[in-house]
């Protein structure tokens, strides 16, 4: 995303002509967007984007039982599990 913010700078600056990116060739200007789909294609072929997602969900779902425990007075899943 940081790309993809950085690539939209640059053009803003390239065809407004301010700074020094108005002088600069457009492939320089242009670049950003590559890689920002490089960048997309690579997350996305070594399962990068799935990872996160599932850690993202694991988390709420972690906080989510934690939040329940602490409202019947149990205590969270801060140690380890016993079983009665």
């Amino acid at each position: 995303m940081y790309l993809l913010g950085l690539g939209i700078i640059l053009l803003l600056l390239k065809y407004l002509e301010i700074g020094p990116p108005a002088t600069w060739s457009w492939w320089w200007v242009l670049a950003p967007f590559a890689a920002a789909v490089i960048w997309w294609a690579w997350a996305d072929w070594s399962g990068y984007t799935k990872r996160k997602a599932t850690e993202r969900h694991e988390q709420r779902k972690q906080n989510r039982i934690d939040r329940h425990r602490k409202a019947i007075g149990r205590p969270t899943g801060a140690g380890p599990r016993r079983r009665p």
